[in-house]
């Protein structure tokens, strides 16, 4: 999948628990295709223009780099990272 940015926010406290919200986009024809989510679940909860099969492949992304992300979340205190800085990082 190509052409896919991956943004996160702060680590947040929910019910006492930390979390991050994670949103893929993909521009197409008529604005943004988008998954959200949240770590540490690994699940999305709205998506739009994803099929089933994408959804998977960024749900398997997010489990194979979710330490990645929390370790940048806390040293940046959240911000924005794109999906290729991320496959930098681990050597792809």
């Amino acid at each position: 999948m190509d052409n896919i940015v991956l943004t996160f926010s702060n680590i947040e406290k929910v019910n006492e628990f930390d979390s991050i919200t994670v949103l893929f986009e993909r521009a197409n024809k008529n604005g943004f295709d988008f998954a959200e989510g949240k770590l540490p679940n690994n699940i999305f909860y709205k998506s739009y223009g994803f099929s089933e099969d994408e959804l998977m492949e960024l749900e398997n992304y997010l489990l194979r780099n979710s330490f990645l992300i929390w370790e940048i979340a806390r040293e940046q205190r959240g911000g924005i990272s794109i999906l290729e800085q991320c496959e930098r990082s681990k050597g792809g």
